[in-house]
């Protein structure tokens, strides 16, 4: 009785932990297919921050291309209208004829007149020649610096405006040809419209009106020579002298007759 009694007072054997089914963990731990209908057909990706697209130079990746810095159109027409005279023809109107006006001045006052001064016979009584002579080097030396400046412009111009790019690699005669992508050809074309054809315009004015000054002053100089020329011949009228300081056998006989002793007389 005392062993039964004992055994009735151990305390109850505890109950087995519950148990999960497979069904239970799935219905628990995976969210039903109707919460996130678009979750088994798109993969995710982590968002890149848009620095990590852009090279060394700061250009997104569509813009860049094979070609040097140094050999870009872009690069090239900013290196342009910073150098010198390259920079006078896209400046304001104002300076750019006072620049060449300056030019053109001081070659004509150092270089022109000595030169025309040394190079007559009588520069006192030749100042009209003088002035044109030294006025014809101004024109002239403006007018290369033009045409420098012309072709420097063009140049540019024709790499902006065409689709292509001509570059080198290394410099070693290894030329590429890199097609423009439709980014880099709008800016490229919008650049040289609007800032290299005006100076292009600007150019082109004032080579006319240069090489139509230079004209007019080579063609008052070539009839100031002949003017001159004429005024030394001899006259044919009887008994005319002819003009101190030319030669010639009539006015030699009329005064050294003796020199002519023997020899037949000029009818």
């Amino acid at each position: 009785m005392a062993t039964a009694f004992f055994l009735s007072l151990k305390p109850p054997p505890p109950s087995p932990p519950p148990s999960f089914s497979s069904t239970t963990t799935s219905h628990h731990l995976t969210p039903p297919s109707s919460a996130y209908p678009k979750a088994h057909n798109h993969r995710f990706f982590p968002k890149i921050p848009y620095s990590s697209f852009r090279n060394n130079n700061g250009t997104p990746p569509e813009t860049e291309c094979p070609v040097p810095l140094d050999q870009q159109p872009i690069n090239e027409y900013q290196a342009l209208s910073n150098s010198f005279p390259f920079s006078w023809a896209s400046g304001s109107l104002v300076e750019y004829c006072a620049r060449l006006f300056a030019t053109g001045a001081s070659f004509a006052l150092f270089v022109g007149l000595p030169v025309s001064w040394f190079g007559s016979v009588g520069p006192k009584s030749e100042p009209l020649r003088l002035v044109l002579g030294a006025a014809s080097s101004g024109f002239f030396v403006v007018t290369l610096a033009v045409v420098r400046m012309y072709l420097g412009w063009a140049y540019v111009g024709n790499r902006l405006l065409s689709a292509t790019v001509e570059y080198e690699e290394t410099g070693w005669y290894d030329g590429q040809i890199w097609v423009k992508t439709a980014e880099v050809l709008a800016r490229d074309r919008l650049l040289g419209s609007f800032s290299v054809k005006p100076v292009l315009t600007r150019l082109k004015n004032t080579l006319l009106v240069l090489g139509t000054s230079l004209f007019v002053c080579v063609l008052l100089l070539v009839n100031t020579e002949s003017t001159q020329k004429d005024a030394y011949i001899v006259s044919q009228e009887p008994g005319g002298r002819s003009v101190p300081g030319v030669y010639n056998d009539e006015s030699a006989r009329s005064f050294e007759p003796d020199a002519f002793c023997g020899e037949p007389g000029i009818p």
